[in-house]
């Protein structure tokens, strides 16, 4: 009991780490959405995952070595990442048009349900008894719980003046919103989907002697790589079509430095979701259930955090009190899907 608790509360921080991540965005200055997401993504998919897999390096051992011992699982792992990739873009789209709260509501109830089932069936778990079932129920307990707050979300649209909706969250526009959340969160799932796949490079890792607490590191860098690319594509298209290239560097020297430490600061925020998730596993692993259920409980974590930064940055102000009251509703229900399937 003590280790799932412990797990919990690690994965816990992890994610509201993620949760505030888009928070120092906001402190960037003169830069197109393309150019912050672009120096915000070198940052969280490739210089924190890769200080990250370090730690599962040894002395004796290499870190080209630990990825290259399984070829097959890591192009997996890679590939999962291209297509994750996708969904990190219309991820930071939706925030775009639905704001923090609603935005992240969506598209990680989404990702929840599909990046906990489908690894889940790929392992041969039977979802229609025993454990398999238990972690069916879950998974729909955590989905009653984001629909509950996404509800929130159409009664706060129906409430608000455009003029309210539009100081809440600039770009605001409800249908637009919903369809890109929707396809972040399948997309997002895959970065579950990599995980799972990187399995055999994981194990490979601990049997060479790295510590269980940071052999998933690797594989997240695997994962993360394969987004960066997809990402990294499409801002550079943006910066051609845009003509924002230049406005990397023709900001001055005070503003510069300002953007880049914002952007290394939303990085590892970013990242810390995985570094924790990875930490937290190996407190679960004696309970199949929590452990098949874990992504999950990373991503209702992050709704719920990232509801209460809405709610800090005034994205609910004047929804009125119903709204508010489904808002919580949905946040209690999220918190109970944490510990539901530890109840069997």
């Amino acid at each position: 009991m003590w280790n799932i608790l412990i797990g919990l509360v690690i994965i816990a921080i992890g994610s509201f780490g993620q949760s505030s991540s888009y928070v120092p965005i906001k402190k960037i200055k003169s830069w197109g959405w393309e150019n912050f997401w672009l120096v915000q993504g070198i940052f969280a998919w490739l210089v924190f995952p890769l200080l990250g897999a370090l730690l599962a390096v040894n002395a004796g051992n290499s870190l080209y070595g630990i990825l290259s011992v399984d070829s097959a699982a890591a192009l997996k792992s890679i590939g999962y990442g291209v297509l994750w990739g996708v969904g990190g873009l219309t991820f930071g789209l939706s925030m775009r048009y639905l704001g923090v709260a609603l935005g992240q509501s969506l598209a990680l109830g989404t990702c929840a349900a599909f990046g906990t089932i489908i690894p889940a069936l790929l392992n041969g778990v039977n979802l229609l008894s025993g454990n398999g079932l238990i972690l069916l129920l879950g998974v729909g307990v955590t989905l009653a719980g984001i629909a509950t707050i996404g509800y929130a979300g159409s009664l706060r649209a129906q409430h608000m003046s455009e003029k309210e909706k539009r100081a809440a969250v600039k770009d605001f526009a409800l249908k637009k919103g919903l369809l890109i959340a929707l396809l972040a969160g399948v997309m997002s799932a895959c970065f579950s989907l990599g995980l799972n796949a990187g399995e055999p490079i994981r194990k490979a890792a601990v049997e060479g002697g790295a510590q269980a607490l940071f052999a998933l590191n690797p594989v997240i860098l695997l994962v993360t790589a394969g987004g960066f690319a997809t990402n990294c594509a499409y801002c550079v298209y943006q910066n051609i079509k845009n003509h924002t290239g230049r406005c990397y560097f023709s900001v001055s020297p005070k503003i510069l430095v300002n953007n880049l430490l914002f952007c290394a600061l939303a990085g590892v925020l970013w990242y810390s979701q995985f570094f924790g998730l990875g930490v937290g596993q190996n407190y679960l692993r004696e309970n199949p259930v929590m452990m098949a259920f874990s992504w999950s409980i990373l991503m209702s974590l992050n709704v719920t955090f990232s509801n209460v930064w809405g709610v800090i940055l005034k994205e609910w102000k004047g929804a009125g009190r119903i709204t508010a009251v489904v808002l919580a509703l949905g946040m209690v229900i999220l918190i109970f899907s944490l510990i539901f399937p530890n109840l069997f």
